[in-house]
């Protein structure tokens, strides 16, 4: 029953659209439950981003994240439902379903006679570059996001915790050559074929693991993006590439922008435009060891990035947990299993009564 009531709950949020930037309306929900449900002082907005809960309470505080944005809808999406046991939708994965069991353990939860001081954050632009996100500008106004015991970020896990995650950065990287007509290439310099050899080498380069507090992180380069060329019958005088760099936890922003240039070698200028830390790995703290044994799973490293970084940066321990499925996140008919939102919600509740 309380799978399908979650599902259900879901289904609404999943009904108010909130493509990157399109927050609004969903935000407005969202605190309109909270004001119904809190004190005035422990509701804070700033934009489209929520902070729920008594910021002021002496216990440990233990947070539970999640961002109200989705990516843009696919063409000819179809209609959000309940079918065969799955919830269907635009964020139901990522992350609506974990967004509805955060708000059902917010009203059934003893809140002032658990171990710890719960507190929900709700934040816009997840999706979108690093600088962008709202979770930073939130996180700024509210300094105790800074000094929490304990972040779960509910990204989709398949209800399993992932430690860490990967640090990304973008780079635009330009070759640049001489036009000439292309009867005549002799006349020019050819950006595109000038390229071919960078190509090659990312197509070569293969994935690199590294090893970080026992758990497997693989660092791969890969060119996502490629303009160049004004005409047919135009030697192109420049061409750019798009270089997505993932890179483990312990290297630096600055180590990872090195390594890019040592692979570029001077052949092409490089201009870096999305830089995102990566997240350490936690597996000292005792909310983690405590969340984990309740999975009755082994935990995965994150081969992928969330804001467990941001909260790295500040020196708070996160992990990753949710019940959407990490492989249905930005597919179109996106979709999640039914009973992992009452899975995950049966997890949490345990791990926050203690």
């Amino acid at each position: 029953m309380r799978s399908q009531a979650l599902a259900e709950r879901a289904l609404g949020l999943i009904a108010l659209p909130s493509p990157i930037g399109h927050e609004k309306q969903l935000a407005d929900f969202v605190e309109q439950w909270a004001r119904g449900r809190f004190p005035a002082g422990q509701v804070f907005r700033h934009s489209h981003s929520l902070v729920v809960g008594n910021r002021a309470d002496p216990r440990p505080h233990v947070a539970l994240i999640g961002h109200l944005d989705t990516v843009p809808a696919h063409a000819g999406e179809p209609a959000p439902r309940i079918e065969g046991g799955r919830l269907h939708g635009l964020g139901s994965s990522d992350m609506k379903g974990a967004l509805a069991v955060m708000m059902s353990l917010a009203e059934q939860l003893p809140l002032e006679r658990l171990p710890v001081n719960l507190l929900l954050v709700f934040y816009e632009r997840e999706e979108g570059p690093y600088l962008e996100n709202g979770l930073g500008p939130l996180m700024e106004r509210v300094p105790v996001l800074s000094k929490l015991a304990f972040g779960i970020a509910m990204e989709p896990t398949d209800n399993k915790v992932h430690v860490g995650c990967m640090g990304t950065l973008h780079a635009t990287v330009t070759f640049a050559g001489k036009s000439a007509h292309s009867a005549r290439p002799w006349q020019g310099k050819n950006a595109i074929h000038d390229a071919g050899a960078l190509l090659t080498e990312l197509g070569l380069r293969g994935r690199h693991e590294v090893r970080a507090d026992g758990f497997s992180f693989y660092e791969v380069m890969t060119a996502t993006l490629a303009t160049g060329g004004r005409a047919r019958n135009v030697v192109p005088d420049a061409f750019e590439i798009n270089l997505n760099y993932r890179f483990a936890p312990g290297k630096s922003l600055e180590q990872a922008q090195e390594d890019v240039r040592a692979l570029v070698a001077g052949r092409a200028a490089v201009a870096f435009t999305d830089l995102s830390p990566s997240g350490r790995v936690c597996g000292g703290n005792p909310y983690f060891q405590k969340l984990q044994q309740l999975t009755a799973v082994e935990a995965e490293s994150k081969q992928a990035w969330t804001d467990v970084a941001r909260f790295s940066e500040v020196g708070v321990d996160a992990v990753n947990f949710g019940p959407g499925e990490s492989a249905q996140a930005h597919q179109r008919d996106e979709s999640a299993p039914v009973e992992a939102l009452g899975q995950a919600h049966r997890i949490l509740e345990e791990f926050l009564q203690g």
